[in-house]
């Protein structure tokens, strides 16, 4: 049986492959039907509803908790998907606990709210399972609109534009799979069974709309030619550069990109061929560095720092997402900025300067703390890579109106490309959503 868990080195197999494909099961098991039944009995259906208001789709949380209630589980689907195509990856990737189960009466009154993001999911399984798709598209308006990127900002638009009868056409960067952030960037025990490329496959039985792998914005298309050959474009690209580190070392080997590393290891099929360090750090604090870091454990890792340069406080990921990390072994260290990644050809350790938030901002201390490491990832922040002609730019990202509309006459944009852009799921589809009832609502005048 193979079994490197002790071996110095990054190397694949440091747990038995049928050990790493236990530890990479469904994070929240679905409920059955009498569990959802029992947990949808808990919620007190409020008229105005908290949880709504903090979902950024708005779905009618209320109205679909009570169709499950009722024993009709597609109508609840049906609820959901009219506000949130992508329901069903959002049931599972969506962090509940900071939004709509957050702002849940039940959890104000007792600390423990509706499972809302579970009844999601058995809603939206129960109708997708079957194969229905439960809207109708209308009548052909002749319109034609390019989407920029198939992650989930121009998948919602799409999809949402498509049942208005306008044909859409889907440019995507990869070269293998439609999908972007859902498909490649987020943990793999969040979305198993090759969910993201079901999702999708079920999202396109609405008609009218193609996919074009291949295609990178700036290098095969181009947002003037675009603008020349379709009534609207919408862009939808995320953010696909990555933050550096400028430290010294940072371009030893060993030392990768934490989205690169999550991408790598959605897309393989054997786990146990995946190499990972067996003293690993990752340096960030958001969602992207703890699903590096926890998937590092679960591939066999024996140590695993996420080292982050403010307080747990500070961090992006949630105080969930936070626990979720420590109860699968990984170390958090906060107030420590990197100063410098050493060894030969080959990371040895990480040198770390500890940091103190003061009144006038973080500032270091001067003292040294070093952390022995073999696999580095960094998880600081991405950035956006684009053709910008034209399109007006802030803080590397552009710059929309409320409805998602940029500079440019008749492009739209939205998902984590934009000024709003939030780095969830959820809000890019709420956001190609929102664009898309704008754009629909301007090629009717």
């Amino acid at each position: 049986m193979t079994n490197n868990s002790s071996s110095p080195g990054v190397l694949p197999g440091r747990l038995a492959k049928a050990e790493i494909s236990d530890n990479f099961v469904d994070l929240h098991q679905p409920f059955s039907s009498h569990e959802a039944s029992v947990a949808a009995d808990r919620c007190y259906f409020c008229y105005d509803a908290p949880c709504v208001t903090a979902c950024p789709t708005e779905i009618d949380i209320p109205l679909f908790i009570r169709q499950i209630q009722t024993n009709t589980p597609d109508a609840a689907a049906k609820t959901i998907f009219e506000q949130n195509i992508l329901g069903g990856m959002c049931a599972r990737v969506c962090p509940t606990e900071t939004l709509c189960e957050e702002a849940c009466v039940r959890e104000a009154a007792e600390g423990k709210p509706v499972e809302i993001g579970r009844l999601q999911r058995f809603a939206t399984d129960s109708l997708m399972s079957s194969g229905d798709h439960p809207f109708l598209r209308s009548s052909e308006t002749g319109k034609n609109i390019a989407v920029i990127g198939a992650g989930p900002a121009g998948l919602a638009c799409a999809h949402r534009l498509a049942m208005y009868g306008h044909n859409i056409i889907i440019y995507d960067s990869s070269k293998t799979k439609p999908g972007g952030l859902n498909e490649f960037g987020i943990a793999a025990y969040k979305t198993t069974d090759n969910f993201a490329a079901k999702e999708i496959d079920w999202l396109l039985k609405i008609g009218g709309i193609e996919i074009k792998l291949g295609h990178e914005l700036g290098k095969d298309i181009h947002l003037s030619n675009l603008k020349d050959e379709f009534d609207a474009v919408f862009i939808g690209v995320g953010l696909a550069g990555v933050n550096d580190l400028d430290t010294d070392g940072d371009q030893l080997l060993e030392v990768a990109n934490a989205v690169k590393f999550i991408s790598q290891l959605r897309q393989e099929s054997d786990l146990s061929k995946l190499p990972v360090g067996r003293n690993v750090v990752v340096i960030g604090g958001g969602m992207t560095a703890v699903d590096a870091a926890v998937q590092s454990k679960l591939l066999g890792a024996e140590s695993v720092t996420l080292a982050y340069r403010r307080s747990r406080q500070s961090m992006g990921a949630s105080k969930y997402e936070q626990e979720l990390a420590t109860s699968k072994g990984v170390v958090i260290r906060e107030n420590l900025k990197p100063l410098r990644i050493d060894g030969n050809d080959k990371v040895t350790e990480v040198q770390f300067e500890r940091t103190e938030q003061t009144s006038s901002g973080l500032v270091p201390t001067g003292e040294i703390v070093k952390i022995p490491a073999d696999q580095v990832f960094r998880a600081i922040g991405q950035k956006l890579i684009l053709e910008t002609e034209s399109l007006e730019i802030s803080g590397n990202k552009i710059v929309v109106t409320e409805n998602g509309r940029t500079s440019v006459l008749g492009v739209w944009a939205g998902g984590d490309c934009i000024s709003s852009g939030e780095d969830l799921t959820v809000t890019a589809v709420a956001q190609g959503r929102d664009a898309a009832e704008d754009i629909n609502n301007s090629l009717e005048r």
